[in-house]
């Protein structure tokens, strides 16, 4: 059974705001195509792979993994967590240092935060 019949492990949203806005989303549809279906591809392979580890995903802290993609801006990360059989993508950037940056992570903390009060 190829990849297209098979039933994904994770079902994918997308972070929501209260406001309705949905960041990942919205960062990803200013990149360019080709790096668009880059992390599509990847996001794709971990929905159905799901549990993988590295080079793809990192696990960052409880509740928290990285999705890593090379795209042609550079190295790309997607910062999501699972619920159950639900994979939800909280942040994306590209990634310009060698560590993971503060503002980086503290924004997908406060999201995982968010979706938790729920």
């Amino acid at each position: 059974m190829d990849k297209e019949q098979r039933q994904p492990i994770l079902n994918v949203f997308f972070y929501r705001t209260n406001a309705g806005n949905e960041p990942v989303r919205e960062w990803l549809k200013s990149l360019n195509r080709e790096d668009k279906r880059t992390i599509g591809e990847d996001i794709k392979t971990a929905q159905f792979g799901w549990p993988l580890g590295m080079p793809l995903i990192r696990k960052l802290e409880h509740g928290l993994w990285e999705a890593r993609s090379n795209t042609t801006q550079g190295i790309t990360r997607v910062l999501f967590t699972v619920n159950k059989n639900t994979m939800i993508l909280l942040h994306g950037f590209v990634k310009k240092s060698q560590k993971t940056p503060p503002i980086e992570l503290n924004t997908a903390r406060r999201r995982l935060a968010d979706l938790e009060k729920e």
